[in-house]
């Protein structure tokens, strides 16, 4: 059968194109010179004396909704914030978005041979970060007890 590593094929296709991840970003202040995301701290709330450098939105590949895009949903927004020379990002939700990918591929009938269809349904869903990018002078942490 012919039809069928075509149908793979743009099977593979849709859901790769489905399944970009990517960071958008809205700069509220100078990015500073970019630190080693290792160093990027999470926060619920902003520490006193924080400043803000940027809003980010942060997404994972497509997948099944695992904790595991959720992880990497929040990783993209510390390696954005490290590029950004910020040294902390304020965490602000982590949410889902679904993301249907189906395909049909019909085939219809020449003389006396007939050929089949198929069909796939592919439900997932992707995740989402959003923060905001901070820079927390060392005088502002406290110190650990």
């Amino acid at each position: 059968m012919r039809t069928l590593p075509l149908v793979l094929a743009a099977s593979l296709a849709a859901l790769g194109l489905a399944g970009c991840a990517g960071v958008s970003r809205v700069m509220l202040a100078p990015a500073r010179a970019p630190l080693d995301p290792a160093q990027v701290q999470v926060y619920s709330v902003p520490p006193p004396g924080s400043q803000e450098i940027a809003q980010l939105e942060a997404s994972s590949a497509v997948g099944f909704g695992t904790q595991g895009q959720a992880d990497a949903a929040v990783a993209r927004l510390k390696r954005e914030a490290a590029a950004l020379g910020a040294n902390g990002v304020v965490l602000i939700g982590v949410g889902s978005s679904g993301s249907p990918v189906g395909m049909s591929v019909g085939v219809g009938s020449f003389g006396r041979h007939v050929g089949g269809g198929l069909g796939v349904g592919i439900p997932t869903t992707q995740k989402k970060a959003a923060g905001v990018a901070i820079w927390v002078p060392e005088a502002a942490v406290p110190a650990a007890d």
